[in-house]
């Protein structure tokens, strides 16, 4: 499957944003799906997921209360809602499925992500 982050920009602490993640190649819902952060000079690190039977979806404690993932099986897209969104939240968000638990396989192929900044 080939995905495609969108929706990034730049925010004002405090603001929202929706980033999208359409996939192409196979349907998005049989698989576990979700989305990563970079920030500058650090390391890639979970956001959010959902599983591919439904459930609750699962948040870093960051982001827990602000964010929520979902899902639009129709358009074959996932979707990030970040509300109250803080400077620490800036760095390029990326999508992935399929999951292990809160990671990807090693060497799993990432695309290109889309930047989220918020400015104070």
């Amino acid at each position: 499957v080939q995905l495609q982050a969108s929706g990034g920009g730049l925010v004002q602490a405090g603001g929202s944003l929706r980033l999208a993640c359409a996939a192409s190649g196979r349907p998005f819902y049989n698989y576990n799906m979700g989305w990563f952060r970079q920030a500058p000079g650090k390391e890639r690190e979970f956001v959010a997921s959902l599983r591919w039977s439904g459930g609750d979806p699962t948040y870093a404690d960051s982001v827990k209360g602000r964010f929520t993932v979902s899902r639009d099986d129709d358009r074959n897209t996932m979707y990030l809602h970040m509300s109250s969104l803080k400077p620490e939240d800036t760095g390029a968000y990326y999508c992935a499925s399929p999951l292990v638990g809160r990671s990807v396989a090693v060497n799993y192929p990432w695309g290109q992500g889309t930047l989220v900044t918020v400015s104070q």
